[in-house]
């Protein structure tokens, strides 16, 4: 699959099918990661792969957003070392999760970005060191078909803004792209 094929087909994916990811997959998603860019090189992420069920359950019940990471079969849990990198962790392990996003779309897996957690918690429960903050959540597994017409009808309306409405030439508000 193409790069760009992989991003126009990455969606958030929120009903997963019960089978597990096979190793293979998951090696490639997390070498996406690894490979992405930081500043410096520095490389200031740590990524947690959430097979326990328990644990998913616990994850999915710490944020308003995050119930379906009981039912993905795996969750990755994106850190970034604020003592390494304390003013690009965020953007860096961010990038790398990006990464592993269009790596998974490419091994035919759905995911969806959380944010929907609270910090403490998460670092407790996955015995998080101090220096590293918790920078988001991916579930990811096997899309499952769920009859759900709100998310449908908001997808059809949210389909993402026209190009000509989020770039400028130069200078905020002069046109990128040609108006229709």
């Amino acid at each position: 699959m193409e790069v760009f094929e992989a991003i126009e087909k990455r969606r958030s994916v929120r009903a997963y099918l019960s089978s597990p990811v096979p190793k293979d997959k998951l090696m490639r998603i997390l070498e996406a990661g690894r490979l992405a860019p930081s500043a410096g090189s520095i490389r200031p992420w740590h990524f947690i792969v959430v097979v326990d069920k328990q644990k998913r359950e616990t994850l999915a019940r710490g944020g308003r957003y995050a119930k379906f990471l009981a039912e993905a079969p795996l969750a990755i849990v994106g850190c970034g070392n604020k003592k390494a990198s304390p003013n690009w962790n965020v953007v860096d392990t961010a990038i790398a999760m990006q990464n592993m996003v269009l790596a998974a779309v490419g091994e035919g897996l759905g995911t969806c970005w959380i944010g929907s957690f609270k910090e403490g918690k998460v670092k407790e429960l996955l015995k998080i060191p101090e220096q590293f903050g918790v920078i988001a959540l991916l579930a990811v597994g096997y899309p499952r078909e769920k009859l759900d017409l709100t998310a449908k009808i908001a997808h059809l309306v949210r389909r993402g803004k026209k190009l000509e409405k989020i770039t400028s030439l130069d200078e905020f508000g002069t046109p990128f792209v040609e108006q229709p």
